[in-house]
C-alpha cells in the first residue's frame, strides 16, 4: 500500500457522531480465509499467517464444519470462518497475543491462547474432543456467509413472507448447498415445510439448526409454537423459555410465552408476558392483544380486557376472529375464545417468528398516533411548564452519575436479516453542565481503559441522557409542539406530546461530525413524549429525523428511550433516568440495531448502587445483593 493509500484510510476511519452516536474509528471489513484483524499493527509489528489445523480422536482432520474466530486481548471479534476438512488459514495477522475459539458439530468447544511467531507462518495444531452426554458443539449464527447465500436467503426470506413457498424452494436449495450447516438455512428450511404442511420435516430442520446453535432464538420459537399445536405445552414452554433467556427483549419470545402460560391456564403469569411483549413491540406487538384480553377476562379483569380489545377492534377492522370476540363478550359479559381462534395459536409462523425484512426498523412517530382518552382537555402550556421543571431539577440535580452500562448490538444487512450480534459493558459516567442559555455540555466517560474503537463497526453512542433536555425551558421554544391527549405507558395515564425541530430556530440536541476536526452536520428531530400525568417526569421519547442527510447518507435515525425513577436516600433526591434504549440507524451504507440497558445507577461521591424501578410505582432504595 503506498504512503498517500495509508494516509487517507487513517483518515478515513476516524468519524465522529457527537451526542448520539461517536465514531472514533471504523472497524476493518472481515472475510472468511483471508482476514486482517488489524492492517495498522500488521504493518508496524510484522505479520504472520495463521494456519489452523483442527485434529479428531485419531490425529487426523476432523471432517466436520467448524466456525473458527479470532478474538482480539479485548474481547472484540476480529474474523471468523469456517474449516474446509480441518483446515483455516487467517491472513496477515499481527504479532499481538489473540483467542482462537473453535465450535464444531458434535465436538466440545474449544478456546485456545495464541501468539503468532513472528513473519511468516505461525501452524497451530487444536484436539477436537467429542462432545459428551450427546451435547454437541456448536456452530454460530455469526459465521460468515458469502454474498451469493445471503442473497439467495434473502430472496427465500421474501418468498416465505408472501407465503409462497414454491418461489422460496430454489433460492433455499441454492443456500443449503452452499451452507448445510448454517442455522439460519436450516430455520428457514423448516419454515418452508411447515408453510407446505409438513411440520414433521419442519421440526427436523429446526432441530438441525439448534444442533450448529443452541441459542437461536427464531428456531426455539418456531418448534415452540410446533409444540404448542401438538398439544405439548410443557416441551414448548421449555423452548420458549430458552428463546427468552438468550434475547430477553424479544417481544415475539414474550408473546408466545404468553400464548404457552394461557393454555396452561395461568393467566396472571399469561398477562404479565403479554403486557411486557407490548412494551417491548410497541406498534409491531399489537397482534398479541386479542390474547391478551382473553387473559385479562380469565383472570377476572373484564373491563381492562372489554376495553383492549375495542380499542383493538377500532384498529384492526379485517380482523374477524377479534371482532367475533368482542361480540361474544358483549352478548354474555364473559369472554370465552374457542380455541382454533386462539390469538396466536393459528397466527401463521411467519407472522410471529420469521424475521422479516421489513421488521428491522419500527414505524415512523408520525405513522400512526397512539390512542387517547376520548374528551379529555389538555393545557400542553402547564404541561410543558411542568415538564421543563423536572427537567431543571434533574440539572440542578446532577453533578455526576455513574452506571453499569450493557450494549447489545446487532447489524442488518442489505437483505433486512440482522447479523454478527455483540454484546458490551461498560463503568459508564455522565455529568452534565449548561455553559450558556440552551447549550448543555454532556460529558460521557466509559471507563478508564476504554476507547472508541471498542464499539462494535467503532461507533460509540452517545447523548442518551440529553434527549429529555429538548423539554428544558431554554431548549423547548425551538420545537413546536401539540398535545396529542391522554394516552397511558405502563399502565399508568401519561400525556403524549409531539416536538418537530422549528426551521427557523437554533438545534443545539444533535448534531454529526465527521473526523476529529472536520464539519458538524445539525440533525433535525421530530418524535413524541409520554409526560406523566401526576409527576410530569418524562417516561419515555421517541424520535425520527426530519428529514435525511443525504450528504453524510444519513438516511434513518430512530431512536426511543424509556426513563424511570432512581432514588438516592444518601442525597434525598429521586432522578429520572434512562433505563433502556434501542437505536436504529442508516448510516454511511451500514444499518444497526442497539440496545442500552443501565442499571446499578449512583451519584458522584455516593457509594451506595441503586436499582432503576419500574417507572409505574414509587422508587425506594434498592442495594443490590
Amino acid at each position: 500500500m503506498s504512503r498517500l493509500l495509508r494516509k487517507v484510510f487513517r483518515i478515513a476511519k476516524y468519524l465522529v457522531f457527537l451526542l448520539l452516536f461517536s465514531t472514533a474509528s471504523l472497524s476493518n471489513a472481515v472475510f472468511a480465509q483471508s482476514p486482517t484483524p488489524n492492517p495498522g499493527a500488521a504493518n508496524r509489528h510484522g505479520a504472520s499467517d495463521i494456519d489452523i489445523h483442527l485434529r479428531g480422536a485419531d490425529g487426523g482432520p476432523i471432517e466436520v464444519p467448524a466456525v473458527v474466530t479470532l478474538l482480539a486481548g479485548s474481547g472484540q471479534v476480529l474474523t471468523q470462518g469456517t474449516t474446509l476438512s480441518g483446515n483455516i488459514q487467517f491472513k496477515r495477522v499481527a504479532a499481538s497475543a489473540y483467542t482462537i475459539q473453535v465450535a464444531a458439530p458434535g465436538y466440545e468447544s474449544v478456546a485456545k491462547e495464541f501468539r503468532p511467531f513472528g513473519a511468516g507462518t505461525s501452524t497451530v495444531f487444536i484436539d477436537m474432543r467429542p462432545a459428551r452426554g450427546g451435547k454437541t458443539g456448536t456452530g454460530s449464527s455469526q459465521t460468515l456467509l458469502a454474498p451469493k447465500v445471503q442473497k439467495e436467503l434473502g430472496k427465500a426470506l421474501e418468498a416465505l413472507r408472501l407465503n409462497k413457498p414454491e418461489q422460496a424452494r430454489s433460492h433455499l436449495a441454492a443456500a443449503y448447498g452452499k451452507a448445510p450447516n448454517h442455522p439460519a438455512v436450516n430455520y428457514l428450511y423448516g419454515v418452508y415445510f411447515l408453510q407446505m404442511e409438513a411440520q414433521e420435516k419442519a421440526k427436523s430442520y429446526w432441530a438441525k439448526a439448534l444442533e450448529f446453535d443452541p441459542k437461536h432464538v427464531s428456531t426455539l420459537l418456531a418448534l415452540s409454537q410446533a409444540l404448542m399445536r401438538e398439544q405439548k405445552l410443557t416441551e414448548a414452554e421449555t423452548y420458549v423459555k430458552r428463546a427468552v433467556e438468550v434475547d430477553p427483549n424479544s417481544w415475539r419470545g414474550h408473546a408466545i410465552l404468553a400464548d404457552v402460560l394461557l393454555k396452561e391456564h395461568l393467566p396472571e403469569k399469561a398477562v404479565q408476558e403479554a403486557d411486557h411483549a407490548l412494551k417491548l413491540g410497541h406498534g409491531q406487538a399489537a397482534i398479541i392483544q386479542p390474547l391478551l384480553a382473553q387473559a385479562l377476562a380469565e383472570g377476572g379483569n373484564k373491563e381492562r380486557a372489554a376495553r383492549l380489545l375495542e380499542e383493538y377492534v377500532q384498529d384492526h377492522p379485517s380482523d374477524v376472529a377479534a371482532r367475533n370476540q368482542l361480540e361474544r363478550m358483549q352478548a354474555t359479559d364473559v369472554l370465552i375464545l374457542p380455541a382454533k381462534e386462539a390469538a396466536l395459536a393459528e397466527v401463521k409462523p411467519s407472522a410471529i417468528s420469521l424475521p422479516l425484512p421489513s421488521n428491522w426498523l419500527p414505524p415512523d412517530v408520525d405513522e400512526k398516533v397512539p390512542p387517547v382518552e376520548p374528551g379529555v382537555p389538555c393545557a400542553l402550556d402547564e404541561l410543558v411548564q411542568q415538564a421543563g421543571k423536572r427537567v431543571e431539577e434533574f440539572i440542578k440535580n446532577v453533578d455526576r452519575f455513574a452506571a453499569s452500562e450493557f450494549l447489545r448490538h446487532e447489524s442488518i444487512n442489505k437483505w433486512g436479516l440482522a447479523e454478527f450480534p455483540e454484546t458490551r459493558k461498560f463503568d459508564y459516567e455522565v455529568s452534565i453542565e449548561q455553559y450558556r442559555p440552551g447549550y448543555f455540555d454532556v460529558s460521557e466517560y466509559r471507563g478508564n481503559k476504554y476507547s472508541p474503537a471498542q464499539f462494535p463497526d467503532g461507533v460509540e453512542t452517545r447523548g442518551l441522557p440529553s434527549m429529555a433536555l429538548i423539554f428544558h425551558p431554554n431548549n423547548v421554544g425551538s420545537f413546536a409542539l401539540s398535545c396529542e391527549g391522554l394516552g397511558q405507558w405502563n399502565g399508568t395515564p401519561a400525556w403524549q406530546v409531539h416536538f418537530r425541530q422549528r426551521p427557523d430556530k437554533p438545534n443545539t440536541i444533535r448534531s454529526y461530525k465527521i473526523g476529529e476536526n472536520g464539519p458538524s452536520y445539525r440533525v433535525a428531530l421530530r418524535g413524541r413524549a409520554w409526560i406523566a400525568a401526576d409527576s410530569y417526569q418524562i417516561v419515555r421519547m421517541e424520535t425520527d429525523l426530519v428529514s435525511t442527510l443525504p450528504e453524510i447518507r444519513l438516511f434513518v435515525d430512530h431512536t426511543i428511550v424509556e426513563y424511570g425513577p432512581v432514588r438516592f436516600k444518601n442525597r434525598d433526591v429521586e432522578m429520572w433516568l434512562p433505563q433502556n434504549a434501542d437505536l436504529y440507524c442508516d448510516w454511511r451504507g451500514k444499518r444497526m440495531h442497539r440496545r442500552h440497558s443501565f442499571s446499578d445507577y449512583m451519584l458522584f461521591s455516593v457509594d451506595e448502587k441503586q436499582h432503576i424501578s419500574e417507572p409505574q410505582t414509587e422508587a425506594k432504595s434498592q442495594t443490590k445483593n
